[in-house]
């Protein structure tokens, strides 16, 4: 049986007369990236901040870590980190300066705590930077750095708000390849996100919240299925090949944007079974296509799709 890093059953939280979590479920996996996306107001940050102890649920069951929430708040500090959305570096102090402080924080002896920040310095690639004030790094520096804090005291569970807002493309990719690294060591991500190519990208697993529930799960492909949009793009080499091929699947339409006109879509979720149906059919016809692509709508797609046009305040 899989162990379980975060294991929810009927969250609740309202302020005053607004539910913002209205009975969520959440089973996220040691060792994996498991994303939490929404508009804004639909309660991911309320989330985050439930799971992290920084405020109490009003209502369910919560296991963190192996830990009871409700009962057992300092085991769940002591093996989560938070990486917030807002950069918790003090730009006055120099890289190795915040790090040692996190290591003081974190009850480290001197010892530890020099070797710690020596560590991540240099898995952070911040060397260079060490001893110069976090106020004169790129953006990209400054997050690289939030995050290095974080793992100072060696977190299994990791909640990363919105981590790679404002950064370039260079950036971001190499936040990225750091969170790979951390979960190929075995660290949990909970990541919540705006940039739904990041989701995507990271995520083994997506849940989508709107109005304080979840409405979709799923890993990235399986989401993307949900909606219609998807199709099967087949190339023939004549007109020919083309009409047998609509005779044989019965559905179909040739693509208009294909100015030879020898390009047939034929809708499809994307899946195995339907596309080996196909390729079936096509081949009991004696029909083969020069060429075979498979189109599914993509997170963004999704998002707009499932969580419609509302917003709320919160």
């Amino acid at each position: 049986m899989t162990n379980l890093a975060i294991d929810a059953h009927g969250l609740r939280k309202s302020y005053g007369d607004k539910v913002v979590l209205d009975g969520i479920d959440l089973a996220v996996p040691e060792g994996t990236v498991f994303s939490l996306l929404g508009p804004n107001g639909a309660g991911k940050t309320t989330t985050v901040q439930i799971l992290s102890t920084l405020v109490p649920a009003d209502g369910g069951t919560v296991r963190v870590a192996g830990h009871d929430l409700a009962r057992e708040a300092d085991e769940v500090r002591g093996a989560i980190g938070v990486t917030g959305q807002y950069s918790a570096v003090d730009k006055l102090l120099t890289g190795e300066e915040n790090l040692r402080l996190m290591a003081d924080l974190r009850h480290l002896s001197r010892a530890e705590g020099r070797r710690r920040a020596a560590e991540l310095l240099e898995r952070f690639d911040l060397v260079d930077a060490a001893r110069k004030p976090a106020g004169t790094y790129s953006g990209g520096m400054q997050r690289r750095l939030d995050l290095a804090m974080t793992l100072v005291g060696d977190p299994r569970l990791i909640f990363l708000d919105e981590p790679t807002t404002g950064l370039d493309p260079r950036s971001r990719r190499s936040m990225w390849r750091i969170v790979r690294e951390l979960v190929r060591d075995g660290v949990t991500i909970f990541l919540t996100t705006q940039y739904l190519e990041e989701a995507d990208e990271l995520a083994d697993r997506i849940a989508l919240l709107d109005g304080g529930r979840l409405i979709a799960e799923g890993t990235s492909e399986e989401l993307k299925r949900l909606i219609p949009g998807g199709h099967v793009s087949l190339r023939f080499l004549d007109d020919d090949a083309l009409k047998d091929a609509l005779t044989a699947l019965g559905r179909g339409f040739v693509d208009p944007s294909d100015e030879a006109g020898l390009t047939l879509q034929v809708p499809s979720d994307g899946g195995v079974a339907p596309l080996r149906e196909l390729l079936a059919r096509l081949d009991a016809a004696g029909v083969e296509p020069a060429d075979l692509s498979v189109h599914t709508p993509d997170l963004d797609d999704v998002f707009l799709t499932l969580t419609g046009p509302k917003e709320t305040s919160r």
